[in-house]
C-alpha cells in the first residue's frame, strides 16, 4: 500500500490546497491508499511525498492538483 503526506502551509492559507489535492487522490485511488496525511508547515511550504519521496514542491513547480494526482500513480 502506499502512504501519501501533503505538508502545506498554514499561515500561507494552503488548507484548501491540500485538501483538494486530498480529494482529488482519493477520489482517483480510494482504497490503492493505506493513508493520505496531512501535515501542518509554514515558511510557504506544499510538498507531497509518496512513502517518503518528494513527487511535488511548489517552490519548483507550479500547483495543479491533476498533474499532482499523475505524479503520486507513477509512485504506485
Amino acid at each position: 500500500m502506499t502512504t501519501v503526506e501533503i505538508e502545506y502551509c498554514v499561515p500561507c492559507g494552503f488548507l484548501r490546497r491540500a485538501e483538494d489535492v486530498l480529494h482529488v487522490l482519493l477520489a482517483t485511488f480510494g482504497e490503492r491508499l493505506d493513508r493520505v496525511a496531512l501535515v501542518t508547515g509554514d515558511h510557504g511550504v506544499f510538498v507531497v511525498r509518496v512513502d517518503g519521496e518528494v513527487v511535488f514542491d511548489v517552490s519548483e513547480d507550479d500547483f495543479d492538483a491533476d498533474e499532482i494526482a499523475r505524479r503520486v500513480r507513477s509512485r504506485m
